[in-house]
């Protein structure tokens, strides 16, 4: 890991107390799931969240099996900087997304075959559980080699508890969390997100 402090990203947020909380604690990125999830908003609503994000904090909609036209049409209609693709995807994906203005963070998981941890041109790359949204933790330093030399972030099964030791274990640029900043599936917790900033960004 850099001297630089980790980035970190806060997925799934509904609410925009849970927004401002995670902005004022130091998030890189707020990250809104457009797609079918306990965590799924419309992207009216996220357009809503994303109004009150501020410059310099990166706006992030997630997707899963969407094709990238509804995709780019889903982030458009959020007014969101970022997209976030897990599911089947191309370098083709990456880049036209790109064309369309896009950042792009591109989601594998941690026993993915070794193309993909290729580099595909994303900004950053996720890795993420065998099973993405689990909410368990897995071996963080395995990846570490896969991932060497590249901008990624270690998510699945992290809390305030161990974002600190993922972070080491992994030599990840930075981190997501969802699942283990809330009190019930799908409900963020604001006192949990904050801790869980200020634990990674003291890494």
């Amino acid at each position: 890991m850099s001297h630089r402090a980790p980035f970190v990203k806060v997925c799934g947020l509904s609410t925009a107390e849970d927004v401002q909380v995670a902005v004022a604690h130091g998030a890189d990125a707020i990250g809104f799931v457009l797609t079918a999830s306990a965590r799924e908003v419309s992207p009216q609503h996220a357009a809503q969240l994303v109004a009150l994000i501020p410059e310099g904090v990166a706006s992030v909609a997630v997707f899963h099996a969407e094709d990238l036209p509804t995709v780019l049409e889903r982030a458009t209609e959020a007014g969101v900087g970022w997209v976030q693709l897990h599911g089947q995807r191309s370098a083709e994906d990456v880049n036209r997304a790109h064309a369309a203005g896009f950042k792009v963070i591109r989601a594998v998981r941690r026993d993915a075959n070794a193309e993909e941890f290729a580099h595909w041109g994303e900004d950053l790359l996720l890795i993420d559980a065998s099973v993405p949204g689990s909410g368990k933790s897995w071996d963080y330093a395995a990846v570490r080699e896969l991932a060497a030399g590249r901008r990624w972030l270690v998510a699945g099964g992290l809390t305030p508890q161990n974002v600190v030791e993922a972070l080491t274990l992994s030599e990840a640029t930075g981190a997501d969390v969802s699942s283990g900043v809330e009190s019930s599936r799908g409900v963020k917790d604001p006192a949990l997100i904050a801790q869980f900033v200020d634990a990674a960004k003291g890494a």
